[in-house]
């Protein structure tokens, strides 16, 4: 009894207790509507009496209307700001580059360094006035009077370049270019100017204008692969930054607009040409007077004579940006120091660099093309060689790695690899050449003909575009349910996912693909270092292969802290090897008598497919042996068209030239599954052509290479047991293999 009175209590209890809430909410609403409506009809009443005319009328309605546009603007400057701020959320932003990587070639002989290295080993107050003078007085004199951003020198430059028609003056400031060399790429785009313009204001107010400067001169490019004002007087005239006179310091200074262009090495005239400017500028802003110059310009500078050096700069920003990755992923421990052997071929890299730039020069103004690129590897994806444009010191923006173009035709081998691995396409299966529509969109083959039924290697070697969409087609049957109606549009959208799937599996990873009618014709944009990898999975027989450069990396103790084949990504099959066979005994053929005819190699086979995209804006192709793999692409950097320019004319030349001279004094292999004897040229100028080409130094077989590799690490491996050194964890213990011997 007592219990239930209890209980009964306590529910009493609680009841009270929620009434007394609920009256309380209910009272705090009342009061609350009370007070604003109180609140409304006094702001209501003090408006009616609220009553301006004339001018005070006018300052009113232009206060709201700025108020109104600055709301608008500052939202709209934040939504611009953002993307520049994301590249600086991390706090080492500073130190983004501090590895130190010296570069070796595949033989172990160094070719360049990256990264910290650079110079930035002398301190500003050692850096000679007269150097500071002439970078400010040429490439920002109200450097230490504006934000970031100078207005007054934006609109000079305008106002220059309006009148000489042409761009003669730049508008970036120091701080300006700083930002771009620290987290920006060099592609020429609206995105990029703005973040730029953004993160100039963020350095600003990060950073005093001295360390600004500073950073500025350490960072940026100089020519010849060197980076920064110590390794550009190293470079170029064999001393310290510290011992420079007038005439060297100018000539330093005219190097920041174009350091190609104006790097004495290469072009000594146009070199003091632009150090007398730089000297005029300097009489210009006050810095000196025309008789404290005059010296100098009588006895311009003379620098050191390294004509026949050079740098393959675009492959070792590449490789560059692979070790970063690395070491973000914590394989290279914490030491910053670190010796990497690539699998760069010096010799091949500079007949890929002079192939390119001669095919312009002999052949751009015909075609109306500015710009070539190309990617050579090994089949299992090491990288030999790459060229990213016309001149790294133009602009370092690498059209090999980084640019996203339309393949072209050149996409079609996935197209056709998809309709064999349906197990109904063969190479003699007649396919359909004749006109086809998918909704109101009606491909056209090259030259508006049609086809009819023809075989598939027929098909292929002829680049037929309506075959191509109509394989899409049939391979979404294929893959089609049988339980639902039939749709043509998603049948086609069905084949065209197969297709990219390959696609994807094979290395194109890097750009979006989005699904589009005209996939199958190569219309969706990919880069040159992707197809070249897809490439290699034909070249191997189906095996993914990573595009890569590092073979072996030592810190700064000489221990081999990563090594490819132990601690790279094992080597997946990704298409059947019967299916990869199948695909480049048609290949071959493009290659043999289809629009590839300019590649063909005495001795050699290949294989390969050209492309070319609507209105000539792009030209490729893409190519391959048993030994090589290589891309080739030509076009412009404004996207305008080209005159008549297709993969078939001097995208498979070059090809042809590179690969001619990369399998001289190898031992040759056909592409994987082909059996063909290798075709011999029976033209006697062929032959004669190619006798007289240049030929490619000896070089050591890859067994050899190898082995030379292994005996200095065992030798590595001694040097360190005789000074107590303990040897990398699994390295120094290994047994070396030389031949058929083995040395413990």
């Amino acid at each position: 009894m007592f219990e239930g009175i209890r209980k009964s209590a306590f529910v009493r209890t609680v009841s009270r207790g929620l009434l007394a809430f609920d009256a309380w909410v209910n009272s705090s609403l009342y009061e609350s509507g009370q007070t604003a409506r109180r609140n409304y009809a006094a702001f209501s009443a003090w408006m009616d009496r609220f009553h301006v005319a004339g001018g005070k009328w006018v300052a009113v309605e232009l206060a709201c209307e700025a108020l109104t546009l600055g709301v608008g603007g500052g939202l709209l400057m934040l939504g611009l700001a953002l993307p520049a701020f994301r590249e600086v959320s991390d706090d080492d932003w500073l130190k983004k580059q501090d590895l130190a990587v010296t570069f070796l070639d595949r033989y172990g002989l160094e070719v360049g360094r990256r990264g910290i290295k650079h110079d930035d080993s002398v301190p500003l107050d050692q850096i000679p006035e007269i150097l500071i003078q002439a970078a400010l007085s040429t490439e920002d004199r109200r450097f230490y009077d504006h934000f970031g951003i100078d207005p007054i020198g934006l609109f000079r430059a305008l106002s220059v370049n309006a009148r000489a028609t042409g761009v003669v003056q730049g508008g970036s400031s120091i701080t300006q270019q700083l930002a771009k060399n620290l987290f920006l790429s060099n592609e020429r785009t609206l995105e990029r100017k703005i973040k730029e313009a953004f993160l100039a204001l963020w350095l600003e107010f990060r950073l005093p204008k001295r360390e600004i400067l500073k950073l500025y001169l350490d960072r940026a490019y100089m020519g010849g692969g060197a980076f920064g004002v110590q390794a550009a007087a190293d470079f170029y005239f064999g001393k310290s930054i510290r011992d420079i006179n007038l005439a060297e310091a100018a000539m330093l200074a005219g190097l920041f607009k174009a350091p190609t262009k104006y790097a004495p090495h290469i072009n000594l005239p146009a070199a003091r040409a632009r150090a007398n400017d730089v000297l005029s500028n300097m009489v210009d802003a006050g810095y000196m007077t025309e008789g404290q110059v005059y010296a100098a310009r009588r006895n311009p500078a003379t620098p050191v004579d390294r004509r026949r050096e050079s740098s393959p700069d675009w492959y070792l920003d590449w490789a560059f940006d692979e070790i970063k990755q690395l070491a973000i992923k914590g394989k290279l421990g914490n030491d910053r120091v670190l010796t990497v052997r690539t699998g760069l071929d010096v010799n091949l890299q500079r007949k890929a660099e002079s192939a390119i730039e001669d095919a312009l020069r002999q052949n751009g103004r015909q075609f109306r093309a500015s710009q070539g690129a190309t990617v050579v590897m090994e089949p299992l994806g090491l990288v030999r060689a790459i060229v990213g444009g016309r001149d790294y010191g133009q602009t370092q923006f690498n059209r090999a790695t980084d640019a996203a173009r339309q393949p072209g035709s050149s996409f079609k081998p996935f197209v056709y690899l998809t309709a064999v691995m349906t197990g109904k396409f063969h190479r003699e299966t007649m396919v359909n050449g004749s006109s086809l529509c998918i909704g109101n969109w009606c491909p056209n083959n090259f030259g508006g003909a049609g086809a009819g039924l023809l075989p598939m290697v027929v098909a292929l070697q002829k680049s037929l575009n309506t075959v191509a969409v109509w394989l899409s087609i049939k391979i979404g049957e294929t893959y089609w349910p049988k339980e639902q109606s039939y749709h043509l549009g998603r049948v086609a959208q069905l084949g065209r996912e197969k297709i990219v799937e390959n696609a994807r599996k094979m290395g194109v990873v890097n750009t979006p693909l989005p699904d589009t009618v005209s996939l199958p014709l190569g219309a969706d944009e990919v880069k040159m270092i992707d197809m070249a990898s897809a490439y290699a999975a034909f070249a191997n027989g189906g095996k993914r292969a990573p595009p890569f450069a590092a073979i072996e990396i030592r810190n700064s103790r000489g221990d081999t802290i990563y090594r490819r084949d132990v601690d790279g990504p094992a080597y997946e099959q990704v298409i059947p090897a019967d299916k990869i066979a199948e695909m480049n005994n048609l290949l071959k053929e493009v290659v043999n008598g289809g629009t590839a005819r300019a590649a063909q190699l005495d001795g050699v086979v290949a294989a390969g497919k050209t492309g070319t995209t609507n209105a000539y804006r792009d030209a490729w192709f893409d190519g391959f042996t048993g030994n090589y793999v290589c891309t080739v692409w030509f076009g412009n950097d404004d996207d305008t068209s080209m005159n008549n320019m297709t993969g078939g004319t001097l995208p498979a030349k070059t090809w042809h030239e590179i690969m001619a001279y990369a399998h001289q004094g190898i031992e040759l292999k056909n592409p994987y599954g082909v059996t063909e004897i290798p075709p011999i040229s029976s033209s006697a100028a062929a032959r004669a052509s190619e006798a007289s080409a240049p030929q490619r130094p000896a070089t050591l077989s890859r067994r050899t290479s190898q082995a030379i590799q292994d005996v200095a690490t065992l030798f590595r491996a001694a040097r360190d047991k005789r000074s107590g050194a303990s040897p990398a964890p699994g390295r120094g213990a290994s047994i070396v293999r030389v031949g058929a011997d083995s040395i413990e």
